[in-house]
Formats: C-alpha cells, structure tokens, sequence
C-alpha cells in the first residue's frame, strides 16, 4: 500500500488481531467510512495476527478457548467438525480471521509497520514504512507476540546449550534425547512440558509456587480474576495478564504428569552456568535446553513519544472497560491489561469505539 505524500483519517487502529477486528468492526458498524474516516494497519503479511506462529501442536481443544468474534461465529465462518482434536489453531484462527475481514470489508491494510506515533497538529502523526498517515484519534491493539519476556540471570552468555522462549516452539521431537529446563508457572508451560515430557527429560522450574484451580472455572471466578487485572492498570500499574490469576486448570493432562512425577516442580535457579544451572545453596543440574515459557511485554515501543507511562513502566487506564489512556482520551489500548483475553478484547472493542468517538466528538 502507498500511502504518501499523507495519508489522512479520523482513526487508526494498529494490529489486526481479535482486539484490533473487533474495534474495526464496532467502527463500522457506527458508520464510519471505511480508510476516510478509520482503517487498520497490520504488521503481519496475512491475517491471523500472533496465532499464525503458534506452534503446530497446539490445536482448537487445547488452546485456553478462543471466542467468537462480534458478527460471525467461528463455526459459522468456517464449518468446522465437532471434533477439532487435530484442528490446528495457526491454520484455524487465520481462515477465520481472512474471512471476518472479507466478510465485513474492514479496510486492513498490510504489511504495514508503525515505528513511531507522535502527536501532532490536532491529533497524531504515524510513521509508517509505508510513509506517514495522521489521525485525530488512535486505537492500539498490538498485543505481546513481538516482546517475549525472557528473565535476565547471571551467567545466561556463557551457557553451551541452546536457549528458547516459547514462541520458538515447533515440536517435542527436536529435544528427543536431551534435557529440557522449561521455566514458568502458566498455561503454555504446562502444555510444552506434557509435550516433551513424553520424548525426553524434563525439569519444571517456577519463580512462585503454582496454584492449581480445582473445579470448573465459571463466570463469577473469571469477573474476579478481570476484576484483579482491572485495578491494577486503573492505578497506573503493569498489567498483569488475567490468566495469571485465575491458577491453573486441573486437566487430565496435569493429572497424568502429577502421576509420572513430571510436576515435581524446582525453583528458580539463581544462576546458568556453562552446562545448565545453579541454585544458591550449591546445587547445581546440566541440561541441553533452557525453554522460557515466561509470557510477553506489551508491545507498546512505538508509543514512546507520546509519554504515556508512569514512573512505574505502567499506564493509567481509565473508561468504562479499562481501554482508555487517562492521559490523553485520544488514545485507547485494546488486548491490554483486562482485555488481554479474547473475550475480554471482543468487550474492549466496543467500549473502545463508544468512548473515542465520543472524545473527537467533544473536540472537533
């Protein structure tokens, strides 16, 4: 896409994942004229968003539920079986995505990548590797796939074996015959451990203890884990992501590794040494791997200039869903904080939509 000499618009949405389609679709659903008035750029080749690199394995039943989009079932757009065992979540979740975008002739342009956002004139200016775009209003929704969090620890630089993060993740068979330290307390680890658990050794390590959920998870325990998350990004803190306090699920899959003694858990080892790691109290193990499975930042970089942040790293959040930029009402974060899940982005794109239209209403 050209967009030079510059392009003009009332709102840009950036990223083209389930916050950033739902937000576009609540836009056009108010009237909005598709690029002259708002469009989406998307820094993928195709649609999809973060789920097209997933990993192989990870198939439409395993993955932490996946809701439907404003307007289109997923069921509806793809005719999928009952069964999606084998259904895998990369090839699945960018079919659905393509044909939402189709379907409702959201005007997604890409590849495109925003470096910088800075304010400008009555509203923002957007650099582009396309050329510049400004906008009076602005919707990020860029998530955390592009800012894996990896723990900084002593000796990391001089360890022989390999190192990974869990967006690295293709397959178990790669570690065939070797030892694997998988590092972290969430749902991917528990996923990547049962895989390769089953081809090779493992050691589990956690920072904290992990708390296991009993019992079905149902809407009053999701209110209050968003709830948790809300407060926090509501005072300016880092967010925390919401499955991080609702504990982990007690699947038949935990059940069996807490039977074959797989979640014999180790905790956080002080140091990496040449050959794996080491523990203050002189313990030390050797391994071939060290799999980080310890989440994502939110990719928010090229929203630097706009000094959003407080001196704590987190934004004041504000509106009626959490997705407004206290310090400028122009500004709305979607798939952050309480939004992070896809049901929690679908809500966000609405109250996004309402309260920014809104806010240029009251300042044209």
């Amino acid at each position: 896409m050209a967009i030079g000499p510059r392009l003009r618009t009332d709102i840009v949405v950036i990223g083209a994942g389930q916050a950033g389609l739902s937000t576009a679709w609540h836009l056009a659903q108010r009237g909005l004229a598709p690029v002259r008035q708002y469009l989406v750029f998307d820094q993928e080749g195709g649609p999809g968003g973060a789920w097209q690199h997933r990993w192989p394995s990870l198939t439409l039943r395993t993955i932490n539920r996946l809701h439907d989009l404003p307007g289109l079932a997923f069921q509806d757009a793809l005719g999928l079986p009952s069964d999606t065992e084998t259904v895998r979540a990369r090839d699945a979740v960018p079919r659905y995505f393509a044909e939402y975008e189709r379907r409702f002739g959201l005007p997604v342009y890409r590849p495109v990548v925003v470096s910088q956002v800075e304010r400008h004139e009555t509203g923002f200016l957007l650099r582009t590797d396309r050329g510049e775009v400004s906008a009076r209003g602005l919707v990020n929704a860029t998530g955390t796939w592009t800012r894996p969090n990896i723990p900084v620890v002593p000796g990391a630089e001089d360890f022989g074996g390999r190192t990974l993060h869990t967006r690295d993740y293709e397959n178990a068979e790669a570690f065939r015959d070797q030892h694997v330290i998988i590092v972290g307390a969430g749902i991917s680890a528990l996923q990547l451990l049962d895989e390769i658990s089953q081809v090779t050794r493992t050691t589990w390590v956690t920072r904290r203890v992990p708390e296991f959920r009993e019992g079905p998870f149902d809407d009053v325990a999701g209110s209050k884990a968003v709830k948790l998350v809300d407060e926090r990004v509501r005072a300016g803190l880092p967010p925390r992501s919401v499955v991080s306090v609702t504990g982990l699920p007690v699947t038949p899959a935990v059940e069996r590794m807490r039977a074959q003694g797989v979640l014999e858990r180790r905790p956080m080892f002080s140091r990496i040494t040449s050959t794996g790691v080491a523990w203050d109290d002189g313990t030390t193990l050797d391994a071939d791997v060290i799999l980080w499975c310890t989440g994502f930042r939110s990719a928010l970089d090229h929203l630097d200039a706009l000094d959003l942040r407080e001196p704590g790293g987190g934004i004041v959040m504000g509106g009626r869903l959490a997705t407004r930029v206290e310090r400028d009402h122009r500004i709305h974060l979607v798939g952050y904080g309480p939004s992070a899940s896809t049901i929690g982005a679908n809500r966000a794109g609405r109250a996004a939509a309402d309260e920014l239209l809104a806010a240029l209403a009251e300042s044209a």
